[in-house]
């Protein structure tokens, strides 16, 4: 049996899946779902879904898709893009599930909080691969890409074993994000753009106009 999770780290742990679910989702499910089913952590109640046999086939499969779509330039970009409205409540329904059961109230503000961390995660990564992309080499996308998977392993991990350290790496991760959107502004507006046009159904404009051989 997995041991029993004190306060300090149910808390890391509820913002560790926030965090974490706003760049690897499936990744997040399926890690947390196999330490509670090999006993290495005892669940709460809201997160014991996760141990579920067809829950972690399911996070397993899209796992293996996503850990190759992330690495491949433009494909991880329209990947992002598409999961901006799966992440995100996503990584609130884990953290209220994680607190939910101390109560409703407990449980709306994990969601709040949980939600807020994946949007900040998700769209700074967004951005920064949207950057990246720019790049006319393959290999910084390979490589940006394989340290956002071990920077999640990495997370849950702190969050189960020393969430005071968790805390502070949390918060240092929060203001690198915060700096990194600013320096990359322009890629974000462009982002934002492109994401509103492809929600919106509307396909993007053609960078130039035929012209009429005959018109005067």
């Amino acid at each position: 049996m997995g041991h029993l999770i004190d306060t300090p780290q149910l808390l890391a742990l509820a913002a560790a899946l926030g965090w974490a679910s706003g760049i690897r989702l499936y990744a997040v499910v399926l890690l947390t779902g196999l330490a509670g089913h090999f006993g290495l952590i005892d669940l709460p109640q809201g997160l014991k879904v996760l141990e579920h046999p067809g829950v972690l086939a399911a996070s397993g499969f899209m796992c293996f898709i996503e850990f190759f779509a992330d690495k491949i330039p433009y494909v991880d970009t329209l990947w992002d893009m598409v999961h901006t409205v799966i992440r995100i409540p996503a990584g609130a329904a884990l953290a209220a599930g994680a607190l939910g059961a101390d109560g409703p109230a407990m449980g709306w503000i994990a969601a709040i909080l949980g939600g807020s961390l994946a949007a900040t995660s998700h769209v700074t990564k967004l951005t920064t691969r949207a950057a990246v992309n720019t790049s006319p080499e393959p290999f910084s996308n390979l490589g940006v890409s394989l340290l956002e998977d071990g920077l999640v392993v990495f997370m849950l991990w702190l969050s189960a074993t020393h969430p005071v350290a968790f805390a502070f790496v949390l918060l240092l991760s929060i203001a690198l994000a915060i700096l990194l959107l600013a320096l990359l502004f322009k890629f974000l507006r462009l982002v934002a753009r492109r994401l509103v046009d492809f929600f919106s159904g509307h396909a993007p404009k053609l960078s130039y106009v035929q012209q009429d051989p005959d018109r005067k």
